[in-house]
């Protein structure tokens, strides 16, 4: 089976020696993205729901790149530097998430590239 890197300016670069995704057959692996802004390459500033939007519009703009979407997600894994906001991940989940919702896992963490407070990371399959 063959390897494609799929890649988006509309998405933030990749910051090390990885590819913002990779598509084996009908399976993309999308790698981990923090709330930066793809034109600055910056943390977005604002609360944490505005955090936690970004995580997923980087994610959206990769899985689109791969020509899926998050509604092609199967698993999501959720990294917070506080588990307090696990209730907000929920609730903002829910405005790009319809059931049936993606297996997930979230995972307390002590800290996150550049100071973040969320990363995502997730696995496509397309055409299911």
């Amino acid at each position: 089976m063959t390897r494609e890197v799929i890649h988006t300016e509309l998405a933030p670069q990749a910051i090390g020696t990885y590819s913002q995704a990779v598509r084996v057959g009908d399976t993309v692996y999308l790698s981990g993205q923090i709330p930066l802004c793809a034109a600055t390459m910056e943390l977005v500033e604002g609360d944490m729901s505005v955090q936690i939007r970004q995580v997923l519009e980087n994610l959206q703009a990769v899985a689109h790149a791969a020509g899926g979407s998050l509604a092609d997600v199967v698993k999501l894994n959720v990294f917070l530097t506080d588990l307090a906001h696990f209730p907000l991940i929920n609730q903002v989940m829910a405005e790009y998430f319809t059931a049936p919702y993606p297996a997930r896992a979230a995972i307390g963490v002590a800290a996150l590239p550049k100071g973040a407070a969320v990363e995502m990371d997730a696995v496509l399959v397309l055409g299911c």
